[in-house]
Formats: structure tokens, sequence, C-alpha cells
């Protein structure tokens, strides 16, 4: 090949590359505007993109044509899908990013102990919470003019601190040991289990009240889905997502090995640890609202490896897409396939992950695992 022909070549794959994220984004477009139109209330598209218009631009765009379609899909549909966007983009973007740091393709936000740890808070309050807390615990609060029930509030905080505080105490193992791929591997397996041996000590000593309570949020779903959920979330992801971006050309060179990052100048434990705790404060903090969701930080990064490659700049954002759709379109699968039943979305996630790992193993022969 030519040397004129190699940046001709190089900028055909770019813009391969920037035109499959273009797809991912309508297609996510569009399955946010067909899930605001199922449910229960079955709601045409065109009002779907009216009661948007209105709600946006009350003064150019007329309200839709059935009086409740805006109240149902501002009101209930509307922070539900966003939700399901804005956990699918952090779950995804941090099996990408953890996947990279420590040069495993089987890591994901549950590696390390994540999962254990957010389940473990969350039963913790279910559980404790009513002794622990008293009558405050079935009281109220009001921030910032929107009122919360108090057990709501405290739940999302235990199962977003102690999701953190599993990578916290794999980094201070692992500090030890020069913070090597394998012992965080391995720390991150041990707190889980530590943290998974409390779930289910909680869970022995609870009522049936709160074992059902428990066993709903592990189940995962989007029926805490509101308004005040998105605006909370909203920042955190998009910050986290634009710090590990900003370092996708740090990803790319510690794909070559730590050696030939460190020979780039980065700090490669440094950049790790910080790597970890940026998404897993995202994950967490996801998880703390929708309970277990699994299979999406697999699923997602390995996709968008098959169709744009291991370049970071290009894997972030389309596997933030492609997890946001996923979960999207299985949270609306989840919510009309037995309608007016619902059922977890944690299930469709543990049926899809479980067939497309089933496919690479038999169908791909596992290159897209090793």
């Amino acid at each position: 090949m030519s040397e004129k022909k190699i940046p001709e070549l190089y900028h055909s794959v770019q813009k391969r590359k920037l035109l499959i994220f273009g797809v991912l984004l309508l297609l996510l477009f569009i399955a946010a505007i067909i899930a605001c139109g199922i449910g229960t209330v079955a709601i045409p598209p065109g009002d779907v993109l009216a009661a948007f218009g209105h709600a946006v631009l009350p003064g150019l765009i007329d309200a839709p044509a059935t009086q409740s379609a805006e109240f149902i899909i501002t009101g209930y549909r509307l922070p539900r899908i966003l939700l399901a966007i804005l956990a699918g983009i952090s779950l995804a973007v941090a099996g990408a990013v953890m996947q990279g740091l420590l040069r495993n393709p089987l890591v994901s936000p549950f590696t390390l102990g994540l999962s254990s740890a957010a389940s473990f808070g969350a039963a913790f309050m279910i559980v404790l919470g009513p002794v622990l807390f008293g009558a405050a615990f079935a009281g109220a609060v009001t921030i910032a003019g929107i009122t919360f029930s108090a057990s709501t509030i405290l739940l999302i905080l235990s199962a977003f601190l102690f999701g953190w505080m599993s990578v916290v105490l794999v980094y201070l193992i692992s500090r030890t040991k020069m913070t090597s791929q394998a012992i965080m591997i391995l720390a991150g397996v041990v707190i889980g289990y530590l943290f998974q041996a409390g779930l289910l000590a909680l869970q022995y000593i609870s009522n049936d009240e709160a074992l059902r309570d428990i066993v709903t949020w592990l189940m995962g779903g989007m029926w805490g889905a509101t308004w005040p959920a998105v605006i909370v979330l909203l920042p955190i992801v998009f910050l986290c997502f634009f710090l590990v971006e900003r370092r996708a050309w740090d990803l790319n060179a510690l794909s070559g090995g730590d050696d030939v990052a460190k020979n780039l100048g980065i700090n490669v434990p440094q950049f790790r640890i910080r790597g970890l705790m940026i998404v897993s404060f995202a994950a967490s903090a996801c998880l703390a609202f929708t309970g277990v969701i699994g299979f999406i930080g697999l699923m997602a990064p390995h996709i968008c490896r098959m169709i744009v490659g291991n370049d970071y700049r290009y894997l972030l954002p389309c596997s933030a897409v492609m997890g946001a759709l996923i979960l999207l379109v299985s949270d609306t699968a989840a919510r009309s396939i037995f309608a007016p039943v619902e059922i977890p979305v944690g299930v469709i996630m543990y049926i899809l992950g479980g067939l497309f790992f089933l496919y690479l193993i038999t169908r791909g022969h596992g290159r897209y695992l090793g």
C-alpha cells in the first residue's frame, strides 16, 4: 500500500466509526419515541412528538390531540426512559473502562464486588432502617421544594455508599501489592463474597415484607424512576463520562501493556485507580436507583468492539449509546410483554446476556472473550 493511501484509509475508517455512532444515536431516539407510546394506554408517535415539543416550546407547538397524552408521557414514561438511558450509559461505560484498565474482557462493574455491596446496602436499610431510625424512617424529607420519603432517601444512600465502599476496599487491599490487575480482580471477588454473605444473613433475619422488598430490589427495575432521580443522576453520569473520555488515548496506550503506557509517560497505578473510582461512582449511583441490573457492562462493550474496534475514542461513546439502547429496549419489553403486569428488567437482561455470550462461545469461537 502506498504512503498516500494510508491517510485516506485512516480517514475512511474514522468516518465509518462516526457513522456507526450516528446510527446508534438515531436508533436510541427512535426507541425512546416508541417506548413513550407503549403502555397500558397506547399513544401514537405523533402525539408523543407533540408532547415533547409542547413541553419544550409551549408557545410554538400545540399540545397533543389526546388530552392525557402529555401528562402520561412527561409525568410517568419520560422519567423512566431517561433513567434507563442514564443507567445504560453508566453501566456500559463502566464495563468498557474496567475492561481496558484491567486488560480483561470479562471484567464488569460487578467484578469488583460493587453489585454485592450495593445489594447489601439496600438490604441493610430495608431490614434495619426502621430499627436504627425509628419514626423518622417513615417520615418525609423536602429537598429543593421536592418531597421524598425518608425510607427511599436512606435506601438509595445506603446502596450507593456501600457500592462505592467496595471499590475503596479493593483499592486498599491491592495497594499493598502494586495494584496488579490479578490482585485487584481477586480482591473484588473476595469483597463480593463477603457482602453476599452479609446479604444472605439479612435475608435470613428479615420478615416477610422486608424479604419481598429485598428480592424485588435484587431483580432490578425502573420502578423508582422520577424526575428528581433523573436530575440527580444526569450531572453525575455525564461528568464521569467526560472524565474517562478525555483519557481515551491513555486507555489505548494501556491496551499495549503497562510497560508501553509507562514509557509514554502515564502513571499506570494512579491512572488505574482513578479510572476505577470514577466509573464505579457513576455505576453505583445508578444502581442505587434501579437495583441490580447485570450484563450491560459486558454486552455493550463487546458488541461495540465488533463494529468499531478497540479505539477507546470511539468505543466509549458507542458503548454508552449501545448500553442505553439495550436497557431501554429491555425495560420497554419488561413492562409491555405481560401488560399491565410488569416483570423485572433484570430478568430480561439475564436472558439476553446468557444468549449473547452463548452465541459468542458457539459461533464466535470465543475470540471476543480472550
